[in-house]
């Protein structure tokens, strides 16, 4: 019963920001505009974390680099042209649709159809293959398997 509780509270508890003391800013209103940043950006070592989120040395290079361009009056979107002009498109947890990340965008809908028309298929296949009942057995077969049914019986 404890474990189950346990699991619950787990279940519904706050992620641990991997955000170090040292690196909040004592501006509130910075600070709430670089953690949103920092949502928004790719950990390129753990690649599915933001780097809000990750411990990785690099994650945290970049959260002082966002706070440092923050510091130095830039805009949110100026910061984070500067983090993709250094490290592209891949760096956003969001990428932007346009012909270099199309197959980001189109590739799992062309990968859930082509899957689905497999399975429509096989499954047609199948159904076939099924409904057709095998011819019935002609008088020369029934008299062999009469033989071996028979011979089966006397051993």
């Amino acid at each position: 019963m404890r474990a189950l509780v346990l699991a619950v509270l787990l279940a519904f508890a706050p992620p641990a920001l991997a955000v170090e003391p040292g690196e909040i800013l004592d501006d509130p209103a910075l600070e709430a505009r670089a953690r949103e940043i920092s949502k928004e950006l790719r950990c390129l070592v753990c690649q599915n974390q933001s780097i809000d989120d990750s411990d990785a040395q690099l994650a945290k290079d970049l959260r002082v680099l966002v706070r440092d361009r923050l510091t130095a009056g830039d805009t949110d979107d100026e910061v984070r042209t500067f983090v993709v002009d250094r490290y592209g498109d891949f760096v956003l947890l969001r990428p932007p649709f346009k012909t270099s990340t199309l197959i980001l965008w189109i590739g799992p809908a062309l990968i859930f159809i082509a899957g689905a028309v497999g399975v429509f298929a096989w499954h047609r296949r199948r159904r076939d293959a099924v409904a057709e009942a095998p011819p019935p057995l002609t008088t020369e077969e029934r008299k062999r398997l009469d033989a071996l049914l028979s011979r089966d019986g006397d051993a």
